[in-house]
């Protein structure tokens, strides 16, 4: 049986009356759990709370294409936010290191990366709870959480306070990564959820090439204060949007049915006839088991995404595909400062406009992801006897431009060639990364549907633990080897991991999955 889950989450104070069909299913205890003999001779009864049938429009799968876009939008707008502040300061960390006295390379890569530590820490209690309390309310929640801590770092005192200020409000910023590519597994269907990837995961990927854009002219024009505050003003408005607009959007199905069997247990008390005969009826959904204290619900909820990670071999592959692809991302994020001011002899402003680059890149692959990925999928189902397989969208594109960009970027910086080509490859960066990350986000959800945040949250840790310790040898890495000979090394592990991978999932992944105890739980 799937982890039990408390009626007594997130339920209103007044609940609705239960609507006409609702679906209960009565069975005895003992049929909640298939391991032990079912009988009929128990004196206590459960009735089991599940959907009206396959078109209840309470089902999230069931919403109107406006309710799912609508959700989808504001989540993305969530994503958006936490990204451009983690990269917003890696062009203005000269400044941060002039005014406090900081002559150490690893501290002042610290400063931009230890934000993505909090994205390692956070997803591991943020992502679980989501599926305990729902996803918008933690979601909400942990923004704010973010949003304070984001707007004192520009009151920091001295680089100590900044840093740890920075990796607090990265916790609260993990959450809608997280759990935003959940909310897209909730309510769409496997072959609608391309395009909605696609869209929901350009904040993630755009912020970071978005941010330090702005941050280059706040660092040549005004106070490196302001990279916070700005970021601030910009998530109270997203804020605002969010409690507007974002409330309805409860898509958790576990939720949404603990809701409905509270619902009827509720009016069950209210009805005096009722009450009388059924006293003895327990209201328990389809997702629950016996145990429903919070205690044991929080303890597996917060273990699973290790449990999920040391026990799928499609995660551990995935996951460090995606973690060197992080780590790179970053890297790339807190050396381009460097490459164009030294090499090219640019102005942080006019240096900050290659970013742009990398933004292109990501916005050419996610517009061809949500062009094609759905098609490719209806294409497969359909020559697979209607039967959709999860490994259908493959990342084979993703393998060969990412590593292609880091060999033009490098060599091309090395030998101090025209700058269109270093960017032409941070292009090529950029479409490898964002290919890679959405095609690897959606077979996760397609997956690991129930447990989706727990296995985003899985390969998140390892993937910001990258992308938290790449900047921080970058400067030593590349004084050493030089441009060209550090991206090299880096495109050859990128093609021994990236290459090999969609040919293993095509020919045995659905053998993995079929030992899987995770995944396809829907």
């Amino acid at each position: 049986m799937l982890d039990a889950l408390s009626l007594h989450a997130n339920v209103p104070e007044h609940p609705e009356e239960p609507q006409d069909g609702n679906k209960v299913v009565t069975r005895n205890k003992e049929s909640l759990n298939p391991s032990r003999s079912q009988t009929t001779t128990l004196d206590e009864t459960v009735q089991i709370v599940d959907w009206d049938g396959p078109d209840d429009p309470q089902n999230p799968k069931n919403w109107s294409m406006k309710r799912k876009w609508a959700a989808t939008l504001i989540v993305s707008c969530f994503t958006l936010v936490s990204p451009i502040s983690s990269a917003m300061i890696s062009p203005a960390t000269g400044n941060v290191m002039q005014e406090f006295s900081i002559t150490n390379s690893t501290l002042g890569g610290m400063i931009t990366s230890i934000f993505v530590l909090g994205f390692a820490i956070g997803p591991l209690f943020l992502g679980p709870l989501s599926e305990i309390y729902g996803r918008s309310r933690v979601i909400q929640w942990a923004n704010i959480w973010f949003l304070l801590w984001n707007l004192v770092c520009g009151f920091s005192q001295n680089v100590t306070q900044l840093i740890v200020f920075r990796f607090f409000a990265g916790i609260g910023g993990s959450a809608p990564i997280t759990i935003g590519g959940a909310v897209v597994g909730d309510t769409f269907h496997p072959e609608q959820r391309g395009r909605a990837i696609a869209i929901y995961s350009l904040g993630p990927m755009i912020g970071p090439a978005l941010g330090p854009v702005v941050g280059a002219w706040i660092a040549q024009l005004a106070d490196w204060r302001w990279v916070f505050w700005s970021t601030s003003i910009f998530d109270v408005l997203v804020q605002v949007a969010g409690v507007l607009y974002l409330q309805e959007s409860k898509s958790y199905a576990p939720v949404l049915l603990e809701r409905k069997a509270r619902r009827l247990a509720k009016a069950m008390e209210t009805d005096p006839e009722k009450n009388g005969k059924n006293s003895h009826i327990q209201f328990r959904t389809i997702f629950e088991g016996e145990d429903r204290s919070w205690q044991t619900i929080f303890s597996k909820a917060l273990t699973r995404p290790f449990l999920l990670f040391a026990r799928e071999p499609i995660l551990q592959l995935l996951g460090a595909y995606m973690s060197l692809i992080y780590g790179v991302f970053y890297l790339f994020i807190t050396t381009m400062p460097g490459i164009f001011r030294n090499v090219y002899h640019e102005s942080a402003g006019i240096g900050g406009l290659n970013y742009i680059a990398l933004g292109s890149g990501m916005l050419f692959a996610s517009f061809m992801n949500s062009r094609t990925m759905d098609k490719i999928y209806q294409y497969c189902k359909a020559r697979n006897g209607g039967v959709g397989e999860p490994e259908f969208p493959t990342i084979v594109p993703a393998s060969i431009a990412f590593p292609l960009g880091m060999l033009m970027t490098g060599w091309g910086a090395e030998n101090h060639v025209h700058w269109i080509v270093v960017d032409i490859g941070i292009f090529f960066v950029g479409t490898g990364m964002i290919l890679a990350f959405q095609c690897i986000q959606t077979y996760i959800v397609d997956v690991f549907t129930l447990y989706a945040a727990s296995g985003i949250a899985a390969v998140g840790f390892t993937r910001s633990l990258c992308g938290f310790s790449f900047p921080l040898f970058a400067d030593s890495m590349y004084d050493k080897l030089g441009y060209g000979k550090g991206n090299t090394i880096i495109s050859a592990i990128a093609i021994a991991l990236g290459c090999p991978a969609p040919w293993l999932l095509w020919f045995y992944g659905k053998k993995i999955r079929g030992a899987s105890k995770y995944a396809r739980k829907s």
